[in-house]
């Protein structure tokens, strides 16, 4: 079924698009999008191309009328957003108002600014288990710098013997692992067979037995996308003990590991982990449910949307997703995504456990089968993220 910018049609579903003269003001709400996950356009009209930077614009400056936004003046001169607040010392909270100058080019010290010298690199091999962000917090860089240097961003995924570029340091030995292992009482400790319980996820039995999920990782021959199912055993290196009682995460290593979220998401995000360990729900289809969230609302409860749709899905209270009250009720809403037999709308709409065979679909195509989007290859591009944000916050 063919949608427009504005008016969005599907059954059971509503996706939500921004009216143009409302870019402005969500410019503060928006974080951490990929270029895969740029504001939604007409199916009847071209996307924007962005020509980058002009080699010798034509026009240089644009005086603000009402009404504009940075999206809107960019887009009009054929810019990237991004390189318009740049250009005038704006970010994404900025608002611009009538009467302001903006500069079209880059300021005329930037573009004669000297090259500086490439920084000294060294190259980290990818294992199993190992992460964007773990990579990084372990050579004592930025995430961003690591993008950068090999050309990635959040909807990266990285696999183990890939090799990846590490700017700014010399020597390996300097390199600190992510984090030690909990001390063993003896050297040759032997290992726990752990049989997988309903709702176990595996960086919850990492945390546990004690141990490190890229221990975890590494015994069982498992990564950051792996499924795990009640009565596998895992089996936990280094512990011959029973589990130590489980310890309260440190909230600001957690903040620090999820770089691009606000606080706000990042409640959104726990809550939406949280109800999906209580449904027995496996890591892939919480990472669906956070990506989807991503999509759909960048993981904030809004109070609009197209036509009547609302909260973290954008559900419909005119196609049967309940009442404004009820969806705008974040757990709710969330378990009404996730269906099966808890479900609070019963059968009147169909969550991702309804849908039969979803966890052999392919990841776009099962958070499609619940949301009918007009853009559905748009929920892969957050798979990477979504799988970092479990293990930093699940």
């Amino acid at each position: 079924m063919r949608k427009s910018l504005k008016t969005l049609v599907r059954p059971n579903r509503a996706h939500f698009t921004v009216p143009a003269a409302l870019i402005g003001t969500l410019a503060a709400t928006l974080v951490a999008t990929p270029p895969e996950a740029a504001p939604m356009t007409s199916e009847r009209e071209p996307r924007p191309h962005w020509r980058g930077v002009p080699a010798t614009p034509s026009v240089t400056t644009h005086v603000v009328a009402a009404g504009e936004s940075v999206w809107s003046v960019a887009t009009a001169h054929g810019l990237r957003p991004a390189d318009v607040l740049a250009w005038n010392g704006l970010d994404w909270s900025s608002v611009i108002r009538p009467g302001q100058v903006l500069n079209l080019t880059a300021p005329a010290a930037a573009q004669v600014a000297p090259t500086p010298s490439a920084p000294t690199m060294m190259s980290h091999t990818v294992v199993a288990g190992d992460t964007l962000t773990g990579i990084a917090q372990r050579h004592g860089i930025s995430l961003q710098t690591l993008f950068d240097a090999n050309g990635l961003g959040w909807s990266s995924v990285i696999y183990p013997g890939q090799t990846l570029n590490v700017p700014g340091v010399t020597t390996a030995a300097a390199v600190a692992p992510v984090a030690a292992p909990a001390p063993a009482p003896a050297p040759a400790a032997p290992q726990t067979a752990h049989t997988v319980a309903r709702g176990d996820t595996l960086s919850g039995i990492a945390k546990k037995y004690g141990v490190t999920l890229a221990a975890v990782f590494e015994a069982n021959g498992l990564g950051s996308g792996s499924i795990i199912y009640p009565g596998q055993a895992i089996t936990v290196p280094g512990t011959g003990a029973a589990p130590a009682a489980a310890a309260t995460p440190a909230t600001p290593a957690v903040a620090a590991s999820v770089d691009g979220l606000d606080a706000e998401q990042i409640e959104n995000a726990r809550l939406i982990i949280q109800v999906g360990r209580e449904l027995g729900v496996s890591d892939r289809g919480i990472a669906i449910a956070l990506a989807t969230a991503m999509v759909e609302s960048w993981i904030r409860n809004l109070d609009w949307g197209d036509r009547d749709s609302l909260g973290l899905y954008q559900q419909r209270p005119s196609t049967g997703w309940g009442s404004p009250d009820e969806i705008r009720d974040a757990s709710r809403s969330i378990r009404v995504f996730y269906g099966g037999p808890s479900d609070p709308n019963g059968s009147r709409t169909r969550g991702l456990l309804d849908i039969s065979g979803w966890e052999g679909m392919g990841f776009s195509q099962a958070a499609q089968a619940v949301q009918r989007s007009a853009f559905p290859d748009r929920y892969a591009a957050w798979e990477g993220a979504a799988y970092q944000w479990i293990a930093a916050l699940g």
